[in-house]
């Protein structure tokens, strides 16, 4: 293992190197094309002879239809980020391995809401990913909790616990779930930062220029969804610490008019990388075209960092982004096959880069 190390214990060589193969085989916009023109039993088929082989196989004596499609997305998925972090060494180890804990964070808002909407535990299962630090006996507490306050003491000795706990009163106020889940979110990204040099390296510089990047873009999706929405909620209550572009006060006041914000981001770092995405986003119509053109923003950035710091965490972050767009892309397929929307439709649903 000495062979792959570079710098600090860290085989960033080794790391992106691998990441590079496996990004060659994410599905491109023709992949997709043909997938919308497919019924759920051919995109299964095309996946069975894809890299999801293995997983359609394991679970296709357990599930059928779109609940197997999706559950293998979920595996798949799972074990790649589960190699990523057998591959890496040293420091780099560490910053995969935290940001790899946005799924404990998804897993946590999952269940959240399956138990205030009263769903079932099923299709609350279904929605799960596994591929953060929660065991699988966590996991279990977590799905057999019939209240959030159980939910809450299940969380208790995890980094989400004291923010959970510090919410709790004003969810009870409110019934609403904003409280908890922007607790979460906030609990994962401190966590993402916390501990981290005050003279950082080069390569912790880059990791954090990434989240500083991933954070405003957060910033400015929430809040616009807020806004969008009509929810009587201050933006600023969704508001992240730890970007570049926005501070809690102003952000509310920013994301009131579109114009003025796209007008900030061209003027900000981001700028010149995000042209194109920028353009789509002064012209998007309605909630979903301007979260869309986001999602899109912030892959295109991504991608930008990997290709101006190929040996660094930027690749490994980047490949995590756009194999979790190919996991949402492929899921909005199948279930609007299964609902039998048009292909047209489905694909305005789908962020392609």
């Amino acid at each position: 293992m000495s062979t792959r190390t570079n710098g600090s214990g860290s085989n960033y060589e080794y790391v992106t190197a691998r990441v590079r193969s496996r990004r060659a085989k994410l599905f491109d916009e023709d992949d997709y094309r043909k997938l919308i023109r497919m019924g759920p039993g051919e995109i299964a088929r095309f996946m069975e002879e894809s890299e999801y082989e293995e997983a359609m196989n394991a679970l296709g004596a357990r599930y059928s239809g779109v609940d197997l499609i999706e559950h293998a997305l979920h595996r798949n998925l799972a074990n790649h980020f589960d190699d990523l972090l057998r591959f890496a060494e040293g420091r780099l180890y560490d910053y995969i391995a935290r940001y790899l804990r946005q799924f404990d964070a998804w897993n946590v808002k999952t269940v959240m809401r399956g138990i205030y909407s009263d769903a079932e535990r099923e299709s609350v299962e279904t929605d799960l990913i596994r591929a953060g630090e929660f065991s699988e006996q966590r996991i279990e507490r977590l799905l057999g909790a019939e209240s959030i306050e159980a939910v809450i003491d299940v969380l208790a000795d995890t980094m989400f616990g004291d923010a959970l706990a510090g919410a709790y009163g004003e969810y009870e106020e409110r019934a609403v779930l904003v409280p908890l889940e922007n607790a979460v979110d906030r609990a994962f990204y401190e966590a993402l930062i916390a501990g981290l040099p005050s003279e950082p390296s080069r390569a912790t510089q880059l990791y954090i220029d990434f989240l500083e990047a991933e954070i405003d873009f957060r910033n400015i999706e929430n809040a616009l969804r807020l806004s969008r929405s009509g929810a009587d909620v201050d933006p600023a209550e969704y508001y992240i610490d730890g970007g570049r572009l926005f501070d809690e006060e102003g952000i509310g006041a920013l994301v009131a008019n579109t114009d003025e914000l796209v007008s900030r981001l061209r003027e900000s770092t981001y700028g010149d990388d995000l042209d194109a995405a920028l353009s789509e986003l002064e012209s998007a119509e309605g909630l979903s075209g301007v979260e869309r053109a986001l999602n899109r923003a912030l892959l295109e950035y991504s991608r930008t960092l990997s290709n101006r710091y190929p040996l660094s965490v930027c690749p490994v972050f980047a490949y995590v982004l756009a194999k979790m767009r190919e996991v949402d892309n492929v899921r909005a397929i199948a279930r609007g096959k299964e609902a039998g929307l048009d292909p047209e439709t489905i694909e305005e649903e789908l962020v392609m880069v």
